[in-house]
Formats: C-alpha cells, structure tokens, sequence
C-alpha cells in the first residue's frame, strides 16, 4: 500500500480535497497543526506552509491558520469517534495511524495524584510523522553488519528525525529474508509505538521480512524478554532504546545468545555508548557496530560507521 494513499484516508472526507496535494509529496516528514497558527509541513528538512486551498508556498503571508475545530474533527475521526478506545495512546502523547505514521498530540496533561499523566485533553497541536517504507535503503551498510555470515550487534544513531527508524526497518526485513551476506533469519521486533511494522489492527503495512515476528504495542523491556522466552529469535530489533530497564533487557537478550539490533538519540556515537556503559566489554557481549546517520544535503544517509572500540571503518568488509 502506498503511503501516500494511507496518509490522505488519516483525514475525514470533508477535509481530504484541502489535503490531497500535500498527501502525494514525496519526502513528505511532517505535518504540524497549532490552534490559531500557520499549518506548517516539512520536506527534505525544509518548511512550508499551506494555504486555504491546501497549496504549499512559501510565504507566510498566504499561510491558512489551523482551528481547534479543525484539530478536533481530525482527533475524532481517527480514534472513530471514540476517544475512551485510545485513552491510553492519548495519555502517552500519540496515535498510531494506519501506514505507520503517527501523530503526537500536547495539550492540557491531567495527572494523578502519583504525578502519572492520567490524560490529555484541550489538545491544541498535532503532529503527523509520515513513515517512509524505503526497500534497499539499507544496501550499501549490510556487508558492514556481518562478519564470517553472522549479523555484528548493532546500533543505529541520529539526532531525532534522522532516519532511524527508516533505515532499522530495512536492514530487519534483510536479515529476515536473507541477504548476499548471509542466509535469512529469524527476527523478533518489540514494536513499542507501531512505527517498524506498521500494524494497524493486526495487519503490518511494512514490509519486515518473512522470517520476523512482531509485538506490537508492547514496552521493550518486557518485550524483549517476551520474544527471547517465546519465539526464540535470533536477532531481536527495537527502536529507540532509553532507560536503564530497557539497557538491562538489551543485556539479557546478548546473555541468551541473540544478536540485537537497535536505534537511539544521541548527537554522537560517543554520547550514544555513554548510556551503555552497563553492557559486557567482551566481543560479542556489546555492540559491535556504531553507525552514526545524519543529513547530506536534503537527504539522510550513513555518515560514519565504527566498529566496538569506536574505530571508524573506511571500506565495507567482505561477508
């Protein structure tokens, strides 16, 4: 299924002429709504606004505002008509749209008396992360991840928006389908925020290989666990490892003998590791491989690539 076609049915139909033309861009990233403020759109890294007849321009002048009402048909219309159902994506900050695209939400957090955000209500802004399925964008790393046929621990990094998830994606349905490295394999993902699969009622929208199981929804920690105890992978894939609980579970998946496979924010390779320090030094027991993404003109792409002891590779190595 295209992305393109996803993206436009997220709207009510009334709404879906003023859309159409920004739903077909390529490269689309973002779609940001603020009650009272231009809607803004994002290409390439660059910003754009919309008009009232959903053209793009660059001029702020000509740029149509968003409206609360506009922002709550939107909400309604994908949680069909029934908040309560999404309560709990809601008090996280987001909902999972079909295609994999997701939108986050702010507005006024009601808390519990623990402090724990119970919900968000008066939402005044969105934004829609578009998910971009992009087959073979991982091509010129694979030869990278492997030595002697088996798949190198490895961590993707970027700044957020950096093309993470897009490039995890795409190196998990290699692994899973096999390669010119190496032979398929089976593939545990703990899709947390159904961004890596694209599930949408328990249908994936991405294409992750043939050999790959996914939990969908799930924290990764115990996910992690989950995978390790019930589907035996051999290499399970998470994306955007956080707090210590979830490094604890990266640890146990390596004890068990699965390779791991995962993204995180950091503006370096450096930073990135800092928050690993619990992890066994011992080859193998770690990640083996630091592949560092970021911008090349409008494009993101691999920057650098490191092996365990942060020494950067200068040419791909033979499988």
């Amino acid at each position: 299924m295209a992305w393109e076609g996803t993206l436009l049915r997220i709207f009510p139909e009334g709404m879906r002429q003023k859309w159409e033309q920004a739903a077909g861009l390529p490269d689309l990233q973002e779609i940001r709504l603020r009650s009272g403020r231009p809607i803004l759109l994002y290409r390439k890294g660059t910003e754009w606004y919309m008009d009232r007849k959903g053209n793009l321009t660059g001029n702020k002048g000509q740029a149509a505002e968003a409206d609360r009402e506009e922002i709550e048909r939107l909400i309604s219309y994908v949680c069909d008509s029934s908040m309560y159902a999404y309560e709990e994506e809601i008090r996280q900050g987001y909902l999972t749209l079909p295609g994999g695209h997701r939108m986050g939400l702010v507005g006024e957090a009601v808390l519990e008396e623990t402090g724990r955000v119970r919900k968000i209500k008066h939402i005044s802004g969105i934004n829609i992360r578009i998910a971009h399925e992009k087959k073979g964008v991982a091509d010129p790393l694979m030869p990278w991840l492997y030595r002697d046929g088996s798949f190198l621990n490895t961590l993707l990094v970027s700044p957020p928006c950096g093309g993470k998830t897009t490039m995890l994606r795409d190196i998990v349905r290699q692994i899973s389908d096999g390669n010119s490295c190496a032979p398929g394999m089976t593939v545990g993902i703990v899709d947390e925020r159904s961004e890596i699969a694209g599930t949408y009622r328990g249908i994936h929208g991405n294409d992750v290989g043939m050999r790959t199981d996914v939990l969908d929804g799930c924290p990764k920690a115990p996910g992690m666990m989950m995978l390790v105890r019930s589907m035996s992978p051999r290499v399970v894939a998470v994306d955007e490892l956080g707090g210590e609980e979830e490094i604890g579970a990266v640890r146990h998946v390596l004890q068990c003998g699965c390779g791991i496979l995962a993204t995180m924010h950091a503006g370096s390779v450096r930073e990135a590791a800092g928050r690993l320090a619990c992890l066994p030094k011992q080859p193998g027991a770690g990640f083996e491989r630091y592949v560092m993404l970021g911008r090349n003109g409008g494009d993101y792409g691999v920057r650098s690539i490191l092996d365990e002891n942060f020494r950067a590779l200068k040419e791909g190595e033979p499988c």
